[in-house]
C-alpha cells in the first residue's frame, strides 16, 4: 500500500497540477500530448486526468493497444486458421471479441463448434499441443515489444523440445516505425509524446530518438496518477525551454538501455517485416515473423494462411481515433450502436482501447482552440 500510496498522493498531485498550470500559462498557446500507451489511456480516464488540465492542454490517444492496432485482415487470417480441422486456436482473451470481415469473431465460431481456447501465456498454449498430439495447436502471438521476447523464448522451447504440432500467428507490432509515422503526420501536429513504460521497459530510451530529431518532447512515464501529472509537467518542460530530450520518469521500472537480454531473445526468433496498422496502413519493419530457422513454428506458411481482401467495420472510427484524428465522441456509432456489449470496433473491445475508456469513465474531451 504504501508503494502505491506514495504515486497517488493528493498532495503531490496537486503540486503537480500546479506545475502544469504554471507552464501551460507561460506557454500560452495550445499544446497537444499524445500518449501511446493503453495502459495510460485507461489511467488517464480512471483518474480523471483530463477533467483537471488547463484549456489549452489536449491529451490525445494514439495507437498504444495492441488489440486495436491489429488489422481486419489479421483477424480474418485468424479465423481462417480456427476453421480448420484438428486445430486447437489460442488466444488471449481480448482478441475472441474483435470482429472480422461481415462482424464475424473467433467467439461466434467456437459457439459454431471451433476449438478456440483463452489462454493467459504462450506456455499455456504450448502444454495444450504437448497434451494434444493429434491436434495442430496455433497461438495468436499478438502485442508490442512487452510480450514478444515471451512468445520469441516460446518458440525457443518448443524447438528445444521438438514440439511439432505448435505454431504462432504473429502479428505482433513494435511501436518505433510508427512513432515515425505519427512524427511526420504532416496531417497531426504532436508536441509531446507520453511514451509506454512497459514497452520502454524492453526498448529503452534510445528508440524515441526520432520524436527529439522532429523537436518534438518525449518522457517515459509511468501508471499512476502522480506519474502522469509528472511526465505531463516535464514535456511542458521541455517545450517552455525548448530543450528536447528522452527523459525518463519511470526510472523505477525504465533504464535507458532496456532490457538487452530480452530483445537478443525476441530479435533471434522474429525478424521485422512491412505490417498493416489499423488506422495507419501498412508500416515498413513493424511487424514480427518468425525467421528462417523458426519457419516451422510460423502459422502462415504451415497452413499457407492466404490473403484477405478485408474491410473495416462500416461508420466505424477506430481508425482515425487510433490516430488522433478524432475522439470517440466524434465516431456516430459511439454509446450508440457500438458498446462494451456489442463492440464494433476493436478500441471498445479491450480495456485498453480509447472508446472502452471513454464509455467506462465518461470523459468529456476538451476542445482546442
Amino acid at each position: 500500500m504504501k508503494y502505491i500510496d506514495e504515486y497517488r498522493d493528493p498532495e503531490l498531485a496537486k503540486g503537480l497540477l500546479r506545475r502544469i498550470e504554471h507552464l501551460a500559462r507561460k506557454i500560452q498557446k495550445n499544446i497537444a500530448i499524445m500518449e501511446i500507451c493503453g495502459s495510460h489511456t485507461a489511467a488517464i480516464g480512471r483518474f480523471g486526468i483530463r477533467e483537471l488540465l488547463p484549456s489549452n492542454i489536449r491529451l490525445l490517444s494514439g495507437p498504444g493497444c495492441p488489440v486495436c492496432v491489429t488489422s481486419t485482415g489479421e483477424i480474418d487470417a485468424a479465423l481462417y486458421l480456427a476453421k480448420q480441422e484438428n486445430v486447437i486456436f489460442t488466444s488471449f482473451g481480448d482478441m475472441l471479441r474483435v470482429p472480422a470481415s461481415g462482424g464475424i469473431t473467433l467467439q461466434m465460431i467456437r459457439a459454431g463448434g471451433a476449438d478456440v481456447r483463452v489462454v493467459l501465456s504462450p506456455l499455456d498454449a504450448l502444454g495444450l499441443a504437448e497434451a494434444h498430439p493429434e491436434m495442430d495447436v496455433v497461438f495468436m502471438g499478438i502485442g508490442f515489444e512487452t510480450t514478444a521476447p515471451t512468445i520469441a523464448a516460446t518458440l525457443k522451447t518448443a524447438k528445444a523440445r521438438q514440439i511439432r504440432n505448435f505454431t504462432v500467428l504473429s502479428v505482433h507490432k513494435i511501436i518505433p516505425p510508427a512513432l515515425q509515422i505519427l512524427v511526420d503526420s504532416p496531417d497531426l501536429r504532436i508536441d509531446g509524446f507520453l511514451c509506454p513504460g512497459h514497452v520502454s521497459i524492453i526498448i529503452g530510451a534510445d528508440a524515441y530518438r526520432p520524436v527529439i530529431r522532429a523537436q518534438r518532447a518525449a518522457v517515459i512515464t509511468g501508471f499512476e496518477p502522480v506519474d502522469i501529472l509528472q511526465g505531463i509537467a516535464m514535456i511542458l518542460e521541455q517545450i517552455d525551454s525548448r530543450q528536447f530530450e528522452v527523459a525518463i520518469q519511470y526510472t523505477r521500472g525504465v533504464r535507458p538501455e532496456g532490457n538487452k537480454k530480452a530483445r537478443e531473445v525476441m530479435e533471434e526468433v522474429f525478424e521485422t517485416v512491412t505490417a498493416k496498422w489499423r488506422g495507419i496502413g501498412w508500416i515498413p519493419g513493424s511487424g514480427l515473423n518468425p525467421r528462417e530457422a523458426y519457419r516451422d513454428f510460423d502459422a502462415r506458411r504451415r497452413f499457407v494462411v492466404p490473403e484477405f481482401v478485408s474491410e473495416d467495420p462500416k461508420g466505424c472510427s477506430c481508425g482515425d481515433i487510433l490516430c488522433g484524428i478524432k475522439t470517440p465522441k466524434e465516431c456516430p456509432l459511439f454509446r450508440t450502436v457500438c458498446t462494451p456489449v456489442n463492440p464494433i470496433g476493436p478500441c471498445m473491445v479491450s480495456s485498453e482501447g480509447t472508446c472502452a475508456a471513454y464509455y467506462k469513465y465518461h470523459l468529456n474531451e476538451k476542445e482546442t482552440g
